[in-house]
This record gives structure tokens, sequence and C-alpha cells, in this order.
């Protein structure tokens, strides 16, 4: 007789098999293949899904559950997110509104935002699996639910010309692709091994509930957003708790990096800090151990009754160093001796009285157990490994054709900027999309061709509105490829890979050499609450504190023994000219005399021309008195273009010829106007003959 799962199993695979009928060349029954596999339906998962979805590649989203989004339905475990949705900045323009909201992701579509689910300004993490499947569905990506990877091999490919991924199901069913883009995001909890350490709970199963903790005494070992997080579920009801990790606790708003501890769940240290029973100690986690109360022993020299056992019978726990129980053959069922504990030895040692929980919050790695020798990525060398190892360009090292994305790929900015989170490693993917589709497609990285006059207004545009830049800084940037008279503008291109830029955007640079433009902030360490914590005056732009925008010059392409030795600190090697705009307390760089005007001459340095703009009457007097006028009157004026400055001027100009007098031209001052692109960047018009930088 046929085991009654056996139907289940059969209409699975047959179900299964039903999405791989369009494969032109299946190499089996049970192998569907695809250019592009996209393992996890999380926001990195099906960021990249669009992506594909809109240049029309053949992909295939895989997902363990049955819903996009699943890590959030657990995590965090007391439900509020730490992300911003900021939904009101007074402002319309959807571009600079995207730098306040940490939650979208990005489309074509202005209406598929993080708002349609939530407006609160930290919203619940519930509602995150309700935005992607939102997202999935309007956008009909290509999904398929229940598929549980179990285990994913490389080979070469004789029909594909390279090297190809195999990912096997839980149903025995293969998926083959050329490229293998890994959302899985990190989720499996990091853990380390100490004696006692079977005796810790564990942030992903803890309880909840705030009464569970009621006059208990909590140790939580770590001193991140998960640690604080719980610390603050149990505030008002634990009778005291303490963090234990070995580095002090980073304050997000001081070190500018929003992984580190946010304001959000920092109640905590105004308990410490005012003396009410909590606190936070540094300590290895290595050299540890926690062992459990044992009736009948003495704890310290003294037995007292508050050290029994609690109302529901569980001993208590004591933390002590590994050291002392080497005398006692770390055998943990032997109890605890008065010499053992750290209290016997010093009596003013702090975490000497016992605890009733100890609980583990340290946070998540990458699950490396799905991948075989063949396609494993390495660890990383950051973050005690918890990341694997890609290149400047999130492709797997040692795994060509293996791209890491989302959170999993942090390893390339961490602790220094948000490649980590959902508004930061939405545009890296954008990226690693470029990358993908000039690779494999033929398709250079997208330009914008601007005269070289045009450039002036095109910078200041994307430094008060571009949010790749501004949330990915010190990570992507904008990159000006200079052509003499015109340029090529790139947008968002990864910086740490400046060395491999013609192989990675199809694009050359010439002669004239190439601008940089990135968001950073300061290299000088300031108090950043204390009086002088920013700069005001354009003069000591260089001496910006906060977020401001930088432009490197070259003259020729950074080679990768330039990238290496680059200055400690700075996110690209020492150019030939650099020019920082001064910090903007409102982030808003459009003053004349502050940003705009030293930002041009910077320019008219590095490419050796005047940038100045000109009323036509100027470029008049300029083409009859100067052999060479300057360039915004070679390219405007001489070719019947400009800007006249008075109207009587400009109705002579027509009635002398100097103005072209036909059907299109035909228009006031007021309605002669810039391309949109340059009226929003609001560019500096000035009239006058002197040529003086």
């Amino acid at each position: 007789m046929l085991p009654s799962s056996l139907p289940t199993l059969t209409l699975t695979l047959l179900l299964a098999l039903g999405h791989c009928l369009r494969d032109e060349h299946p190499s089996s029954n049970s192998t569907c293949r695809h250019d592009y596999c996209v393992l996890g339906a999380g926001p990195a998962g099906l960021q990249i899904g669009y992506f594909l979805s809109h240049s029309q590649r053949d992909y295939i989203i895989l997902e363990r559950n049955s819903a996009p989004g699943s890590f959030f339905n657990i995590y965090p475990r007391h439900r509020k997110l730490i992300s911003i949705n900021k939904i009101y900045t007074g402002r319309w323009n959807r571009e600079f509104n995207l730098r306040h909201d940490w939650n979208s992701l990005l489309s074509h579509r202005p209406d598929l935002l993080f708002q349609r689910v939530s407006k609160q300004l930290y919203p619940d993490a519930d509602d995150v699996p309700r935005y992607l499947s939102l997202f999935a569905k309007e956008l009909d990506l290509k999904v398929q639910y229940g598929v549980d990877i179990g285990k994913i091999r490389a080979s070469e490919d004789s029909d594909q010309g390279g090297r190809s991924y195999t990912l096997i199901d839980q149903n025995g069913l293969e998926y083959s692709c050329r490229v293998l883009l890994v959302a899985t995001g990190l989720w499996v909890p990091e853990e380390v091994k100490f004696f006692g350490s079977e005796l810790v709970e564990g942030y992903e199963s803890i309880p909840v509930d705030p009464e569970e903790y009621q006059n208990q005494a909590v140790l939580i070992l770590g001193k991140g957003n998960s640690a604080f997080e719980t610390a603050q579920s149990i505030l008002g009801r634990a009778s005291r708790i303490h963090l234990y990790s070995p580095n002090p606790v980073r304050l997000a708003w001081q070190t500018h990096y929003v992984g580190d501890l946010r304001a959000v769940n920092n109640e905590l240290l105004d308990t410490y800090q005012l003396k009410s029973l909590d606190g936070l100690v540094e300590g290895g986690l290595e050299e540890i151990a926690i062992v459990k109360y044992s009736p009948g022993k003495k704890a310290s020299g003294k037995e007292k009754k508050s050290d029994r056992k609690d109302k529901k019978g569980r001993g208590q726990l004591y933390l002590t160093l590994a050291d002392l129980l080497q005398e006692n053959n770390g055998n943990r069922s032997s109890g605890i001796t008065a010499a053992t504990l750290p209290g016997y030895h010093n009596d003013n040692f702090s975490l000497r009285q016992p605890y009733d929980r100890v609980i583990r919050c340290l946070g998540f790695r990458f699950n490396f157990s799905i991948f075989d020798s063949s396609a494993r990525p390495p660890c990383s060398s950051v973050a005690r490994g918890r990341f694997p190892g890609v290149t400047a360009w999130y492709e797997g090292k040692r795994t060509p054709g293996l791209f890491v994305l989302g959170a999993a790929a942090h390893s390339r900015d961490y602790r220094s900027s948000a490649g980590g989170f959902i508004h930061g490693f939405r545009y890296t993917i954008r990226s690693i999309h470029r990358v993908l589709e000039h690779r494999y497609h033929g398709k250079t990285w997208p330009t914008t061709k601007l005269e070289t006059t045009q450039l002036l207004s095109w910078l200041l545009k994307r430094v008060n509105e571009a949010s790749g830049p501004y949330q990915m800084f010190g990570v992507l940037a904008d990159v000006i490829l200079l052509r003499g008279s015109y340029c090529e503008y790139l947008e968002e291109f990864p910086i740490q890979a400046l060395a491999q830029f013609t192989n990675l955007s199809g694009h050359q640079v010439t002669e004239q050499g190439l601008l940089v433009l990135i968001m950073q902030y300061g290299l000088n360490r300031t108090d950043t609450l204390g009086p002088g914590r920013a700069e005001s005056e354009w003069t000591r732009a260089w001496k910006s504190n906060f977020l401001h925008p930088v432009l490197y010059y070259y003259n020729t392409l950074p080679t990768e023994q330039d990238m290496k030795y680059r200055p400690v600190g700075w996110p690209l090697p020492r150019p030939k000219a650099i020019h920082h705009i001064i910090e903007d307390f409102l982030t808003e760089w459009d003053g004349p005399i502050s940003h705009s005007q030293p930002l041009r001459r910077f320019l008219e340095h590095c490419l050796q021309t005047d940038l100045r703009a000109f009323y036509a009457e100027s470029c008049f007097l300029f083409s009859l008195t100067y052999t060479e006028p300057p360039l915004f009157c070679r390219l405007g004026y001489l070719k019947k273009q400009g800007i006249v400055g008075k109207s009587k001027q400009w109705q002579r100009s027509h009635e002398d010829g100097v103005m072209a007098d036909d059907d299109e031209s035909r228009t006031s001052p007021e309605e002669n106007s810039l391309p949109e692109y340059l009226s929003e960047a609001e560019p500096s018009v000035t009239s006058g003959m002197n040529f003086d930088l």
C-alpha cells in the first residue's frame, strides 16, 4: 500500500513543474531553468525582482514561506520598527521625500509607497509583510512560494558557456540559473559558546509578555538594538536589568550609523545614569561562564534567603569567569562554591548578584549551510564573519555569477553606511542590476548627456534632491565623465569599484578626466550636541562635520592600488582637486554665495573654462569684443538661444535681428525659461563682462 503522503508529494511536484513548461531546454523532467534565480522574497528579493521584471528578464523568485517578508512576522520581537517613515516633509518632490522614507521599495509607481500601509513614524513590524505583499501583487512579480532550498551547488555549464548554479528544494526539484541572486538576509541567531551557554535564553524564543519578568533580575548579553528593545519592553516589570558585552554602547546619533542604538530604544540609559538599578557592563563573552545556583551551597561565602529558587522553581543564575571554574573541573553539576564566583575575590564586582534570567541578544548571521563547497562564498573579514565576503560590486568572492543582495551584503559598508537596511540596499540593488545589464545584456550604465554649461545646475539639483547618494553616503556616488563641451552623468555608482569603472559600466574615461560627487560626513570627531559642532562659513567647508556633498576631480581613473592605499578614512584616493560644499542645517545647498558660487569656481578650475551664465545682450557684446566668447554664449546665444535681461532689450534684439524672429522664439522673457531640470536647480544668471575667476 502506498504511503498517504505520496499523492500530496506527486501533486506538489506537478505544480512546481508547471512553472517550468515555458523553459526551452530543460535538462530533465525535474529541472527548471531561468537566467536569474532570486533566493528569498524579502525586501531585497522583491526589489531586484522589480528591476528584472521591468527590464523583461527571465527570472524566478523562490521563497520558502507562504508570503513575502516572513522575517518581519517574528522580528523585531517587540514589534516596533526603528526605520523612519516620515510622510510629511513639506515637499512634493518624490525623490527628495525618499530621503526620509526608509521602508518603501523603488518602482515606477509613485503611489506604491510604504505610507499606504502605515502613517506611523516608527511603524509596526506587521506592516512590512503587508506592504511587500502589496508590492509583489501590484507589480505582478514572479514569486514561487513554499520552495525551501536546502542545497546549492555550482558547475560549469557548456550550454550557456560559463558557470551555472543549481538549487534543490525540499521535494528534490532542481532550479538551474546562470546568475544566482541571494537575498535571504540574516536570520540565523548569532551565538557565542561559553561554559553554561545552554542556560541562556535566545532573543528568538523569549517570552514577549512583560508580566513574565515581574520582579526578576535579568542579564542581557549584547548592547545593540535587539538588546535594548528587550530591556525597554520589561523595564517596568523587571527588578533590575544589566546589559553585558565587550564594547561600550554606541549611539546612532553620535556615530551616524543607523544600526547603532537608536533613541527609540534607549530608555534604559536614563535608568542607568539616574541610578535606578539598571546598568551597562563591558567584558568578553568568551571569558565568562553562566552557572546555576545549587541549594545547600554557599554563594560568596553566605547564603541569603533572596538567593533561593524563584517562585517557579527556577534556580538562579550567576555570571562568573571561566578561569575560576577550572579548579572545579568545569563540572556545572558540582554547583557553586564561594571560590568559583568573582565576588569572592572582589567584593565590589559589578555582576556579583544572581539573575533569574540570562538572555542572548547578539544579532543574526548569514546562513552558509545551504551552499556546498563549489558555491559557498567565504566569510567576511568584518563583524566576526557574520556576512558573506563580496566584491565592491556585491558579487561573491570566488563565486562568479553569485551576487549577494540586501542585509547580507552589508559587509561592504558595515558600521559606515546604510547598506544593511531597506533605505540603503534598495539603491545598491539598483546598482547591481545595472552591472548585470551590462555584463549579461550589453547595456551600458544609464547616462544623462549635459552641455558643460548645464553641469553646475545639474549638480545642485542632485545634491538637493537625490536620495541614493544621500542614504548610501560614502558608498554610492555620481560619476561625471568630462568630454570637453559636454559631459556624461552617471548616477549611483559603487565607488569602491571605481578602479573597475569601465568594465562595470561600459563607459570610457577620456583625457579630460572625471568628477565624482559623493555625500560624506567629516573626519573630525566632535561632540555632536556640543557648541561649535557645525561649520557655517563656506571658506571652512573642508572642516564640515555633518553630512555634506564633496566633489573629487581626477584627470585619470584611479587604479586598484590607488584605492587600496587611499588616506585613512577617505572613501576615495587623493584627487587632483577636491571641493567640499559647506554643511547646511536644512540640508538645502542652494545658497548663491555659500554653495553655488564656490562650486562654480571649483568647476571652472577643473574644466579651465568660464561657466558663468549671461544675458543675451552681454553675449552680444562679448561676441564683438572677444575672440572667443564664454562657453555659455557659444553654446547658447550664438546658436540663437539665450535669456534677455529686460523687456525693452528683448524687443530691440528682435527688431535689430540679433535674436531669431520666428514662431518658436516669439515668447516673452518670462516665458523663455531653461529646461525643467535646470529651472528646478535655480541656476545663477549673471550679467557683466568681468572674466576674472
